[in-house]
């Protein structure tokens, strides 16, 4: 029932008749769960694909994570349905590009090393003008910059970095280190956290082939494009969720520690984790408010604010007493764990 190196805090089973494995949802309720890693072309904007795929799909609410200017290709993940919700945790890792700089005058090879060594910490940005955020300086982080190709004063340069990161800016910026100025001539997204080039983009092409064979009665090819959205959450702290406190949650109830079956270990206090059924469905969204030690040796208690909730209301039954006004959210999220035995 519990998964990995998680901590057991309490035995409990989950009802068959309510929720479904990731892997194993209805299509209509995969894709209201799905997550789509897009290969975006140079040419349209962010919002002009993800307004394509709603089209495609034939559904009315999907959502991008990291927005790519016209002039950039690779990775723009887009969320379908309540999957959309979730699409904020992306922004908790890593992401990776590839770019061509160009330097405006010839400097050599060891001083363009040197100078890329020196822009592999943390540095400090100011947004562009067009940028979507307020303009003021703030510090990223870079984690690998390395130079993959050289052709004259052409740069062929992998980054991996922290997100809200501006390529371009970087690339000015070692430019104006460099002493003879730089521009970024293209730009590729390969990487957000877990999902990679390697394991695979999706076209609009794909997407439109894969939706005909859905059309006519064929699922596989659309369940090999979009994933569930419980794939893009590797790496980030887990809590298991009873299944009596699951409909409490997705009505804006706190989780409590009676309503914990297991956790992962190393939970901080204000670490962002995720909410997951004992099927391994994503409920929410949450913030620790105790740590994993604290909530294996404690007896009640709230333990994990929701941020926000993905999953349905409804998807398990209720399992708490509306009618009670006085009724706290810890009993709410703790509900009566006797009621999930299956």
């Amino acid at each position: 029932m519990t998964r990995g190196d998680l901590v057991e805090v309490a035995e409990e089973n989950t009802d068959p008749r309510y929720g479904y494995e990731p892997e194993k949802r209805p299509i209509k309720v995969y894709l209201n769960y799905g997550l789509i890693p897009l290969d975006k072309t140079r040419g349209p904007t962010s919002h002009e694909v993800v307004a394509w795929v709603r089209r495609l799909l034939g559904i009315t609410h999907a959502g991008h994570s990291g927005t790519l200017d016209p002039g950039v290709s690779g990775l723009l993940p887009i969320g379908l349905g309540r999957a959309t919700k979730a699409i904020p945790l992306l922004l908790l890792f890593p992401k990776e590009y590839v770019a061509v700089m160009r330097i405006h005058s010839s400097v050599p090879r060891e001083e363009v090393d040197r100078v890329i060594r020196e822009f592999t910490a943390e540095i400090f940005q100011k947004p562009p003008q067009r940028s979507s955020v307020k303009r003021q300086v703030r510090s990223r982080t870079i984690y690998e910059l390395e130079v993959l190709e050289q052709q004259g004063n052409l740069f062929l340069l992998r980054c991996l970095c922290e997100s809200g990161t501006y390529i371009r800016k970087l690339i000015y910026d070692i430019g104006e280190v460099l002493g003879v100025g730089a521009t970024m001539v293209e730009l590729r997204r390969t990487r957000v956290g877990p999902l990679t080039e390697q394991s695979g983009f999706v076209t609009l092409h794909d997407l439109n082939d894969a939706v005909f064979r859905m059309n006519h009665g064929d699922e596989s090819r659309i369940r090999s494009l979009v994933r569930p959205i419980e794939s893009c959450i590797e790496g980030i702290k887990e809590v298991v969720v009873k299944d009596a406190a699951i409909d409490a949650i997705c009505h804006g109830a706190m989780l409590a520690v009676p309503g914990v079956i297991a956790l992962s270990p190393g939970i901080s206090k204000g670490e962002t984790v995720v909410l997951l059924s004992a099927k391994g469905e994503l409920i929410a969204l949450a913030k620790a408010n105790l740590s994993t030690d604290e909530v294996v040796a404690a007896k009640k208690g709230i333990a994990f604010p929701v941020n926000r909730v993905i999953m349905e209301a409804g998807t398990y039954p209720k399992m708490w007493k509306s009618g009670n006004s006085k009724l706290s959210e810890e009993d709410k999220a703790s509900s009566r764990s006797s009621t999930t035995s299956s």
